[in-house]
């Protein structure tokens, strides 16, 4: 597992060339921001994660289903992970930043990708009171 590479994935790299071809920049991995998001887009305070299925526990994805051996091991990494998510995506919350994933199953279809991207990117940042 340690051979298992957590940053310039193929799906992280389709993604940032999405978003290079749409016009926006962004800073990649940033260390200071709870779970080093892959993507962050400070102007416009917003982070994307780029998940495995697998690794991250993508419910009804077929790309999630859990090994047959093992399974303590499996259920108790796995579950570790998606609590970490949670908690990472919080915190990231609280510091006024608008959190998106993208599983690596909708790396496929690009044009719905591409209008997941935009959707995301053009919604209105809540106004702080």
């Amino acid at each position: 597992m340690s051979r298992i590479g957590g940053k310039n994935t193929k799906p992280e790299l389709i993604v940032r060339s999405l978003l290079h071809k749409m016009g926006y920049r962004f800073r990649l991995h940033r260390k200071d921001l709870p779970g080093r998001p892959d993507i962050t887009l400070p102007r416009h305070k917003k982070v994307i994660f780029v998940n495995g299925c697998f690794w991250h526990g993508h419910k009804n994805c077929s790309r999630a289903k859990r090994p047959e051996t093992n399974k303590k091991f499996w259920r108790d990494k796995l579950d570790k992970n998606i609590a970490r998510d949670k908690v990472n995506a919080s915190k990231l919350q609280e510091l006024g930043w608008s959190v998106l994933v993208v599983w690596s199953c909708e790396i496929k279809d690009t044009g719905l990708l591409t209008q997941k991207l935009k959707i995301f990117l053009e919604e209105k940042q809540p106004t702080e009171a």
